[in-house]
């Protein structure tokens, strides 16, 4: 929600996107919202409708269990602290 006041040019503006997501924390859940939010946040928008639609279309869920966990790749092609003197 801070994120949706701050980008906007007077946060008055923002204050109905803010209610409208309360209202989806009603409807969706807690938890899957903020699932939704990391989804929009991870896609670059701060938009109500969209989190609205990643909700409604089930894309938090699907978000949630296809985020493997990421490792670094191991390979000889990696320059040593040295490179950066």
């Amino acid at each position: 929600m801070r994120r949706l006041l701050e980008e906007r040019r007077h946060p008055e503006h923002g204050y109905r996107a803010c209610l409208g997501l309360l209202a989806l924390a009603k409807k969706y859940g807690k938890p899957r919202l903020e699932d939704a939010c990391m989804v929009a946040a991870g896609l670059g928008t701060t938009k109500y409708s969209h989190v609205r639609d990643i909700l409604a279309n089930g894309r938090d869920r699907q978000a949630a269990a296809e985020a493997p966990e990421w490792s670094s790749p191991e390979h000889a092609h990696v320059r040593g602290a040295a490179y950066y003197q």
